[in-house]
């Protein structure tokens, strides 16, 4: 409140102003990174990432069949299509194997790799370190779609710095929120110029001159002054949302008919959400119905995109875990907001529930 009121008071209230400028370093620091550039979505954020990254019309992009649609659909802004690959099952996060599998097919099948996009889901850290490795050696950019990973830890350092550019999210949802809101972060400095000046409609000089199309992107300072307050609160945040997932880890631990994602020790997740996984679609519609008697809302998580109608004319690679991901997970309470007495009653209504055995 007091961050809007001096918004307001200092009429700073657009894609200019103080805040803009103190979160993009809070968040360049952060992630380890050398620069960030503000947006005003998620959305916004990849699509000049990877317009950043040289991607161009005619390429194609490998994206992880298990992700939410905004990240194929950058893909196709930047002009581009997506490749779709496979999961880890350990991580469900794009799997090392897949990347390597998906681009000796693009070989055989003539299409131009233009860039990777390597999904942390719901916090948990993808393998950077062979996805980068790979990546090196195909001389093809690497970019990290952290959009619900702030806070993440891969072998001790932040998620954001591991790829060639990475995007942030400050959606409603997510564990900081500006509101809604985007970051790229990135230690290539003519990248990070090249986005600053893209995302503020390539304006060339103050006399409204434009030397290319550019795009209305930036970040106004009401959002960010909102996303600078919750980032001082990230630290007990984060506490707040492992503690949770612990609880729930404890929960189900012994249960053959939900499966959490696996606790990996090259790893720390930030926790943004918590899925269990069962046995079917039909399974984590039962289970939805059964918390949401006990009044808790829980949903069913993503979809592989490569066999929905949007996406029907992209290319794919067999995707057999990601598919055994689909419709199957359900998310339950997690956020920083909730109370230990209301953590119980969600850990008591999923006793109350029981299905079919998880087959791997």
């Amino acid at each position: 409140m007091e961050y809007l009121a001096r918004c307001i008071e200092d009429n700073w209230v657009s894609s200019a102003g103080p805040f803009v400028a103190r979160l993009e370093a809070e968040m360049a620091e952060c992630a380890g990174c050398q620069h960030a550039v503000a947006f005003v979505n998620g959305t916004a954020a990849l699509h000049l990432a990877l317009v950043a990254a040289g991607v161009r019309p005619g390429m194609h992009v490998i994206v992880p069949d298990f992700t939410f649609a905004a990240t194929a659909n950058a893909v196709y802004h930047a002009g581009a299509r997506p490749l779709f690959a496979d999961v880890a099952p350990d991580t469900w996060t794009l799997s090392p194997e897949a990347l390597e599998q998906a681009l000796a097919g693009a070989r055989d099948q003539g299409l131009k790799i233009g860039a990777v996009i390597s999904v942390h889901v719901m916090g948990q850290p993808a393998d950077m370190e062979p996805l980068s490795y790979t990546c090196a050696k195909a001389g093809v950019p690497l970019i990290e779609d952290a959009a619900g990973a702030i806070g993440a830890i891969y072998k001790d350092k932040p998620v954001g710095c591991f790829g060639d550019i990475a995007m942030f999210s400050f959606n409603g949802n997510k564990t900081v929120t500006a509101g809604g809101g985007g970051m790229i972060v990135t230690n290539r400095e003519d990248w990070a110029a090249r986005v600053r000046h893209l995302s503020t409609q390539a304006r060339a000089a103050a006399a409204y001159q434009y030397d290319e199309v550019g795009f209305n992107y930036r970040m106004t300072n009401l959002n960010a002054a909102v996303g600078l307050a919750q980032l001082e609160r990230l630290p007990e945040m984060l506490a707040t949302k492992k503690a949770h997932a612990f609880a729930y880890d404890r929960a189900v631990t012994g249960r053959v008919d939900m499966q959490p994602m696996s606790r990996v020790n090259w790893a720390v997740s930030s926790c943004w959400l918590y899925g269990l996984r069962t046995n079917s679609t039909a399974a984590a519609g039962s289970l939805v119905k059964h918390l949401d008697g006990c009044g808790i809302e829980a949903r069913p998580f993503w979809k592989t995109l490569s066999n929905q109608k949007a996406y029907a004319a992209a290319a794919r690679m067999p995707a057999p875990y990601a598919a055994g991901l689909s419709g199957r997970v359900v998310t339950i309470p997690s956020g920083s907001g909730l109370t230990e007495s209301e953590r119980e009653a969600v850990i008591k209504a999923l006793a109350g529930w029981r299905g079919k055995v998880v087959n791997d």
